[in-house]
């Protein structure tokens, strides 16, 4: 079995890599958590010019035609610089929905914009009672005469208050069915959420939206079973991000144990620092192989249920326990506001809980076992 990288992927990595460490410093990455706005604009101009933002778009849309495992590896870059920003948002959730069930004057107006920067996207799933079972949404499209009026609550809206359209999953009679809202629509209004890692969640609210047939994606009643795949992609694609700042932590945690001498030596000499680092590594080794796997099979179109459930449930916990054990090794110095472990921990809390919990994805896991 080859986990490796082809060489477009390593290129690809070490552009990001490079990128980040000159645009991004850690400095601005917590000036960023302080802006309403959540990201800036000129550093999503730039990403944009690299053709991230069109990476897995075809290039009839002005994309790269890249491959799902190659964004999973650009992921992994922006979780190891802690990326604040609507790519997730835009590209995994709005426009790869886009381009599975829009029309041909669905994409064509809107993938070439996304491609080059100009608009950002995200996805409207989890509501107030049921956070991603759809059998139990609550915000309704009832068809009117030539239109559909939609109202109810969305959470936990990636981005939204930024966004330029909403992809919305709403119950229809027959079941659910997903629009692709103008989020500066009449009855469209925005709250943003208290956050831990400096993301930016809204509640959106639809109050008697109109929307038409022409605003739907995929045909009525057709995305219950697309939210499946949806949350498949981006439960494998957060376990990239989540990779990414694991791997950073453990690189930070073993410097600093060659660096920091105490009673004389280097902390990292003592056997209990040693065997941190060594649990530390065999979770990484472990995430690294279940993310890769999870994401290829996504990319490769496979079914893929089981393995980006098994993924999820153990990225979420693995990146806990290296972020707690880098903790640990650096002491109190890493408690202070002015060290970046905490811009990982924060990272890996909220990693965790995004697009499917432990015990979301235990059910999952039960399911595939025929359980």
């Amino acid at each position: 079995m080859d986990f490796g990288l082809s060489e477009q992927q390593e290129m690809l990595k070490k552009t990001a890599r490079d990128f980040f460490k000159t645009e991004l410093p850690k400095t601005l990455v917590k000036e960023i958590a302080k802006d309403p706005k959540g990201y800036p604009p000129e550093l999503w101009k730039k990403m944009a010019d690299l053709g991230w933002t069109g990476l897995v778009l075809p290039e009839e849309y002005g994309g790269s035609g890249a491959s799902f495992m190659d964004l999973a590896i650009l992921m992994e870059e922006m979780g190891r610089a802690c990326l604040p920003g609507p790519l997730f948002s835009t590209v995994v959730l709005g426009a790869m929905t886009v381009l599975d069930l829009g029309t041909d004057e669905q994409k064509s107006a809107i993938l070439p914009r996304v491609a080059r920067g100009e608009l950002v996207l995200t996805m409207a799933i989890a509501e107030p009672h049921a956070i991603y079972r759809s059998d139990f949404f609550e915000l309704e499209a009832r068809h009117v005469a030539h239109h559909y009026t939609t109202s109810g609550t969305k959470l936990f809206v990636t981005d939204a208050h930024v966004a330029d359209y909403i992809v919305v999953a709403a119950k229809t009679k027959g079941g659910v069915t997903l629009f692709l809202v103008d989020a500066r629509s009449p009855g469209v209004s925005f709250s943003l959420l208290s956050s831990m890692a400096g993301e930016r969640q809204c509640e959106v609210k639809f109050d008697g939206v109109r929307l038409t047939r022409s605003d739907m994606l995929g045909g009525v009643n057709r995305g219950r079973d697309y939210l499946e795949k949806v949350m498949q992609r981006a439960a494998a694609a957060r376990c990239s991000e989540m990779l990414g700042g694991a791997e950073q932590v453990l690189e930070m945690t073993i410097q600093y144990a060659k660096d920091r001498i105490a009673f004389g030596k280097a902390i990292g000499t003592y056997q209990a620092i040693q065997h941190h680092c060594a649990n530390m590594l065999n979770d990484l080794d472990a995430s690294r192989c279940m993310t890769r796997r999870a994401a290829w099979l996504v990319s490769e179109g496979l079914p893929c249920a089981l393995e980006v459930s098994l993924a999820k449930a153990w990225m979420g916990q693995a990146s806990r326990r290296i972020t707690s054990l880098g903790h640990e090794i650096h002491g109190a110095i890493a408690f202070q506001h002015d060290h970046d472990m905490h811009l990982y921990t924060k990272q890996a809390v909220v990693g965790e809980a995004s697009f499917g919990s432990g015990a979301y994805h235990g059910e999952v896991i039960a399911r595939e076992l025929g359980l």
